[in-house]
């Protein structure tokens, strides 16, 4: 039992630092030439990340940028209650706290990279074509399946 708390707390701290990386990153989009990529927060060309979004105004973006950022918060705090609950709950009891905090930042991530997907995936939206998605993409969608599963295990889990 032991191990496989170590194992879901390494992957949960693997999920935050992912969550960090996939929603600073400013490769969500990548042009098939490879000189242009778009994020959340900027738009690069050439390896100048200088230039801002020219649909950062809309509506879908913000909301997009809310929802991972409120992912990361939830993931955090989730951690955070898991290593608190450790320490302080009765053995026997289940980790419902984190295990409910986790899939609400699940929940976060789905919402936004749905968003993201619909509106601005494949080029669509962002005025050009000829595109894939980029690693901060991927990584986000990786985070989604990573926070569920931690957070199914800790509702199912006892503390021995």
């Amino acid at each position: 039992m032991l191990v496989l708390l170590a194992g879901i707390f390494v992957v949960h701290i693997a999920t935050c630092i992912m969550l960090f990386v996939s929603t600073i990153a400013n490769v969500w989009v990548v042009s098939n030439s490879g000189s242009i990529s778009v994020g959340l927060w900027k738009n690069c060309t050439g390896g100048n990340c200088d230039g801002s979004l020219s649909y950062g105004h809309e509506d879908a973006l913000k909301a997009v940028q809310a929802f991972m950022i409120l992912s990361i918060i939830f993931s955090v705090i989730s951690l955070a209650v898991f290593v608190f609950q450790l320490f302080t709950m009765e053995k026997g009891n289940r980790f419902f706290l984190s295990g409910a905090t986790m899939l609400v930042c699940w929940l976060c991530i789905l919402v936004g990279v749905s968003i993201y997907t619909h509106h601005y995936a494949a080029g669509r939206g962002l005025f050009y074509w000829g595109s894939h998605h980029g690693y901060s993409f991927i990584l986000a969608w990786i985070c989604f399946c990573f926070s569920f599963i931690i957070g199914i295990l800790y509702l199912v889990l006892r503390k021995k």
